[in-house]
């Protein structure tokens, strides 16, 4: 039977089931190798206190500090009437402020005994507010005691690592468990070329490992983590440069629009001039689908750029050029919206096979999961013939039945909505690979594009085309001042009153029978700090009977009938409906230019990319836009901050960089799609932007010079690794 590797070894063995068990289910640790890999979040020095003066509320601290001084009440209560209950309430004390602790019943008697004033420890817990003071009700605590030999061993001298932690299993439980695998990494593999390496100075794997759990000097953790984040940088390179050299030895057939066909006399109806930015994305997507390799771009544009029109121009030259092209879009709202706009842009030119149709024209179907039977049969055999040249349609285009004629261009829009299966089924249906073209409006930081898309060429559209208006945006902090709610809704009327339409959004619909988080027992702080989200249908009902009495108002959310849903659309968009009340499906691609306000209700609870999108359903027409963030968080929190710079800028990128700063990556290889850790524990994407920049270098001069690895087996191993069976289908799928 063969050994297995140090670092294969299951935890359960080395550490006994229980505590791998916890390591598990909570922090995602199986083998040695992986709890070698969970990195110190921060470190402290013993001779300096960490700042009590800065923690995060309801998140999980470690913190090391002296007790200042204990104290025991009696209480009475239910289970102790008789005034017979205890609170032991601790002071702790860093230099930088101060901190209670509380511990109840029968858990007082051991801090009572050991937490003396002077002591120092280790305490940990999650923060709560308790008569708006922070506390840490009964935080587990380890003893710092200099003078006993084991805790100085085993704090590795003068820097306490500090780990990302969790309730079950405390920061200084993980540390000891990882001073019991430490030996184990004299035996972890190098996956950086040895030339590499030593080019770059950087230390070996073993050593690195060493370093950042036992770090004797600040100067150790630098070295130790330039190395760890060269490591995530370049394994993810080199995965992506594979897979772009294997697209490139794919086949496909090359689609170039005929000299006067249907792009020519679509562009001659055109009531506008396409913008520079246009013109020059359209020229590189045209000389894309001319390769006989299959096109993989990615468009980002602003909320409004346009890239429908560079799209739908992309997909006009594949009809001219004998093929189909169908578009995937992520709901059907948008699904219909598309069809519609794209059915007006072309006019006679979409009415193929039809009395009054163009010389050139082509059939352009809908196909969504709620059409009626016949409707459904018809397109599905305008498909497979190839009377239809253009398909728009939701995740009902991959099922088995959709069989096309000749399928040569998907366009995906809105990417990050998109599991990659779906993506793969849809590039099934061609005879050969067809070209791929992914939009997002969700601007994406360089670096970002360059791992989380880094095997698709980049095209960016950042003008607005001419004639669109600016938005104004403002926080309305309702705690602060509440009087400014009422003046919103004021300015929801006035603008009502001068002829426009007005989106009110909130987090949540109200009809919340089958709403996961509603079974789960919450304590009375959290009801307390905590209330529901605003919902739709309340939100509605208040405002018809309230502040916007008298005007018409309407409400959209996801579980409504897909026909209900069309014809609020509809309504809205003929102008019929003054307010809308919706759900964050109008993110994405809803166009009515006649709407100038929108009103986001808990504004706080969306992320900063998801309020920008919304935001950009306003000022689509000549009239200027208005946005309104209202909240109830109060001034100096990160939600305020946050919305502060959703309300200061109008720059998509700008603002994802800040998303990205405030929530950390995720994991760049898309498994945040399925609730996985991130695979990055080191790389920070935004600040390591040169690491990346120069391991995508390297990584495609490697693969260009070996593309199997032959000579580099740690380099294998490490992407197998990185690539366990669910990632390898999702890069292969891309």
């Amino acid at each position: 039977m063969d050994l297995v590797p140090a670092l294969d070894e299951p935890l359960k063995k080395v550490l006994g089931p229980p505590t791998a068990k916890v390591m598990a289910e909570h922090l995602g640790l199986h083998t040695v190798g992986d709890l070698l890999h969970h990195y110190p979040r921060r470190y402290e020095e013993r001779g300096q206190l960490t700042h009590l003066a800065d923690l995060p509320m309801d998140e999980h601290v470690t913190v090391v500090a002296m007790v200042a001084d204990a104290r025991l009440h009696s209480f009475a209560s239910a289970k102790a009437p008789r005034g017979k209950g205890q609170r032991l309430e601790v002071t702790i004390t860093d230099g930088s402020g101060r901190l209670q602790l509380v511990f109840f019943g029968n858990g007082v008697h051991k801090p009572h005994k050991e937490l003396l004033p002077g002591t120092r420890a280790m305490f940990a817990g999650k923060v709560s507010v308790f008569n708006r003071r922070l506390q840490l009700a009964h935080p587990a605590y380890e003893l710092l005691r200099d003078d006993s030999e084991e805790a100085v061993e085993s704090w590795a001298g003068a820097l306490i690592p500090l780990y990302p932690a969790t309730a079950k299993l405390e920061s200084w439980k993980i540390g000891k468990a990882i001073q019991t695998v430490l030996p184990s990494a004299q035996e972890a593999v190098d996956p950086l070329p040895e030339s590499l390496r030593e080019g770059r100075g950087l230390v070996p794997l073993p050593e690195a490992l060493l370093k950042i759990h036992r770090p004797h000097t600040k100067a150790d953790i630098e070295d130790a983590r330039a190395r760890l984040k060269w490591d995530e940088a370049f394994v993810l390179q080199v995965a992506l440069a594979r897979r772009r050299h294997a697209d490139a030895q794919l086949p496909a057939v090359a689609r170039r629009p005929a000299p006067d066909g249907l792009l020519t006399a679509f562009d001659a109806r055109l009531p506008f001039t396409l913008t520079e930015g246009q013109q020059q994305v359209s020229r590189e997507i045209f000389a894309d689908l001319a390769t006989e390799h299959p096109m993989h771009r990615l468009l980002q544009g602003e909320v409004g750029s346009g890239k429908t029109m560079v799209a739908l121009r992309a997909m006009l030259a594949v009809v001219d050029a004998g093929g189909q092209a169908a578009m995937l879009a992520p709901t059907e709202v948008l699904a219909q919206q598309h069809h519609r706009s794209i059915v007006e842009m072309m006019g006679e030119l979409a009415e193929g096979g039809m009395l009054g149709g163009a010389e050139h024209a082509t059939k352009v179907v809908l196909l969504t999961g709620s059409m009626g039977a016949a409707a459904r049969r018809q397109a599905l055999l305008d498909l497979v013939t190839g009377e239809a040249g253009i398909v728009i349609g939701t995740h009902a285009l991959i099922e088995d039945k959709v069989q096309f004629h000749d399928l040569g261009l998907v366009v995906v829009d809105e990417q990050h909505r998109f599991g990659v299966e779906q993506r793969d089924a849809l590039r099934g249906k061609g005879k050969q690979p067809p070209h791929l073209l992914v939009m997002t409006a969700t601007p994406i930081p360089r670096t970002v594009a360059m791992t989380v898309f880094g095997d698709l060429e980049t095209s960016v559209l950042d003008q607005l085309p001419a004639g669109r208006s600016p938005i104004a945006s403002h926080v309305v902090p309702v705690a602060d001042k509440p009087h400014f709610l009422a003046r919103a809704w004021q300015r929801v009327r006035e603008e009502v009153e001068n002829g426009h339409q007005a989106y009110v959004v909130c987090p949540r619909i109200g009809d919340e029978e089958d709403d996961p988080k509603k079974g789960k027992a919450k304590s009375p702080e959290d009801e307390a700090e905590k209330r529901p989200p605003l919902a739709v249908l309340d939100v509605a009902e208040q405002l018809a009977k309230g502040p916007l009495q008298g005007l018409s108002v309407e409400v959209l959310h996801g579980r409504m009938h897909p026909d209900d849903k069309d014809a609020v659309m509809r309504r809205f968009a003929a102008g019929d409906t003054d307010v809308l009340v919706a759900t964050t499906v109008i993110e994405v691609g809803v166009n009515v230019p006649n709407a100038t306000a929108m009103v986001i209700m808990d504004a706080d609870r969306f992320g900063v990319s998801q309020l920008h999108q919304l935001r950009g359903r306003v000022g689509r027409g000549s009239a200027p836009g208005l946005c309104l963030l209202v909240t109830e968080m109060p001034e100096a929190s990160p939600a305020r901050q946050r919305l502060g710079a959703v309300a200061s800028t109008l720059d998509g990128f700008e603002l994802s960089r800040i998303d990205l700063e405030q929530r950390r990556e995720g994991d760049v290889l898309g498994q945040a799609q399925s609730g996985a850790r991130t695979s990055l524990r080191m790389l920070a994407v935004i600040e390591d932007e040169e690491i990346i920049a120069q391991a995508r270098q390297e990584a495609a001069a490697l693969v260009e010079r070996d593309p199997e690895l032959i000579g580099l087996p740690g380099l294998r191993t490490a992407l197998d690794a990185l690539l366990d069976e669910e990632r390898e289908q999702y890069l292969e799928k891309g």
